[in-house]
């Protein structure tokens, strides 16, 4: 045997094999939030239900996992739970910063949600993008909205919030002009602090939401893309979508806007 031969070997990487672990077990640990609906809740009978949750189930349906079992937990806690195996993945709408990027894996997009100018009801002025300019725009810390309204905004004032109520709150005692959220996001808060806030307007931008999973686990991020992909194309994720998040909420043609958008 040469030498070339024996480094060539000795330097081989082993085949990731998450996703056969996975199957040989029969069960699989999936986070989420249980308290988003629609997105991911607690249902009459306290049973995980939701988008993110039909969505996992499905999946892992394909893949050939036995057993989907939901974790809850906090949105920030997700990145750091995941790098040390407090469950094997993410499934909570997560869109790919850059931050994010450096210590998980995204598989592609399988959500997406609108955003929308929020305001007080008492506003006459903000109605679209471009009454935004000279006036103050909130949105939360880290996330792609803020991305999206430093670089699209330049006439605004951005400021970052990491909580949502105060955001929120912010807004409705006119300390803030406006805030960029999402619609599912806004309505919630709305409805169940009884805020004087509405949203105005067209969806300004929209946030793909994607799975993650922890780094190098390729075999299981891949074989997630592709059933994303097929769940796409055979009208499964289109159908799951209608089912949570209303009958006329087109989910594929947002994802597609919201690709164009970037």
């Amino acid at each position: 045997m040469s030498l070339g031969t024996v480094v060539s070997v000795a330097s081989a990487q082993p085949a990731d094999d998450t996703l056969k672990q996975l199957q040989a077990k029969g069960v699989v640990k999936v986070a989420t939030t249980l308290t988003s609906r629609p997105w991911s809740y607690l249902n009459d009978q306290n049973e995980p239900d939701g988008y993110d949750v039909a969505v996992a189930t499905e999946i892992f349906k394909r893949l050939g996992v036995v057993r989907v079992e939901i974790i809850a937990d906090k949105f920030a806690n997700f990145v750091e739970s995941l790098t040390t195996a407090k469950y094997d993945l993410v499934v909570s709408g997560m869109a790919n910063t850059p931050d994010r990027a450096k210590k998980v894996d995204f598989t592609v997009p399988y959500s997406v949600q609108d955003f929308r100018i929020w305001v007080s009801t008492s506003n006459q002025d903000i109605h679209d993008i471009p009454s935004l300019s000279g006036k103050s725009v909130g949105v939360s810390s880290g996330t792609s909205n803020e991305l999206w309204a430093h670089r699209k905004l330049k006439e605004s004032e951005i400021r970052g919030y990491e909580g949502g109520g105060l955001l929120f709150s912010d807004l409705s005692t006119r300390r803030l002009d406006s805030v960029i959220a999402s619609f599912f996001v806004g309505e919630k808060t709305r409805t169940a602090g009884n805020l004087p806030i509405k949203a105005v307007g067209d969806p300004v931008t929209y946030s793909l939401g994607a799975i993650i999973v922890p780094r190098s686990n390729d075999s299981l991020r891949e074989a997630i893309d592709v059933a994303i992909g097929n769940m796409i194309q055979d009208g499964t994720l289109q159908s799951i979508g209608q089912r949570y998040l209303g009958e006329n909420y087109d989910l594929v043609g947002n994802m597609a806007k919201a690709n164009a958008d970037w």
